[in-house]
């Protein structure tokens, strides 16, 4: 058995290119073939294979509340919680002063899949992915799931009357294949801006709103 033999029973999933696996669960800290390429690829399947269980498993679910819910299994927190339930930190390389943050989990999480789907095929990314999600799948409620925070403060503003929020971005890092962001929330209207962090500008900007939200005590 492989030194990630336990993460692979987890999955439910053997790879048959260990040299990918260990690619997908290596930090760029540690050195150039790193699994940044491979996040990218792993935030579609998982964004796709999510999409798939919960269209599924919801026949009679409007558009808007499939959308919502998917947001909620796959943005950054979640992804890093099924990181912990993986052990991911347990197998990922990286260099001993870079900060294990959620960030760098949920990026790991998503290498791991986009490596399963070059190895395996959709199929076994998609049931892989069920199976690692399968505790967040089960206790999220249709009708109640959580807003994401571009979607919050956008609400506010509109009970508020204000204009809606302004998203800049500030700042591009790093070659294009793995490029990070800087995003500026701006509210206009209250004089107030934020900034956040991240390596999409989607979850750069859901970083900055998340910190508006913060500020206007929410």
């Amino acid at each position: 058995m492989s030194r990630h033999g336990a993460l692979e029973d987890i999955l439910g999933y053997r790879f048959t290119d260990a040299q990918l696996l260990e690619r997908a669960l290596t930090h760029r800290s540690h050195g150039a073939d790193h699994n940044e390429r491979l996040e990218f690829l792993g935030d579609g399947v998982l964004g796709c294979a999510i999409a798939d269980e919960l269209y599924a498993r919801y026949p009679d679910l409007a558009e808007g509340k499939l959308t919502r819910l998917r947001a909620s299994v796959v943005r950054e927190e979640a992804l890093a919680e099924v990181g912990n339930l993986l052990g991911i930190a347990g197998h990922l390389r990286f260099d001993a002063r870079q900060t294990l943050t959620p960030s760098v989990v949920a990026d790991a999480v998503e290498a791991l899949f986009g490596a399963l789907l070059l190895d395996g095929g959709y199929p076994a990314a998609r049931a892989a992915a069920v199976r690692a999600f399968g505790p967040l799948l089960e206790r999220i409620d249709p009708e109640e799931v959580a807003k994401d925070a571009k979607s919050q403060l956008q609400e506010i503003m509109n009970e508020r009357r204000k204009k809606l929020p302004e998203y800049r971005t500030v700042a591009t890092h790093g070659e294009p294949h793995r490029r990070s962001f800087e995003v500026e929330c701006v509210l206009v209207d209250l004089g107030l801006s934020t900034t956040g962090s991240g390596t999409s500008l989607q979850r750069a900007q859901q970083q900055a709103a998340k910190k508006m939200l913060e500020r206007l005590g929410r």
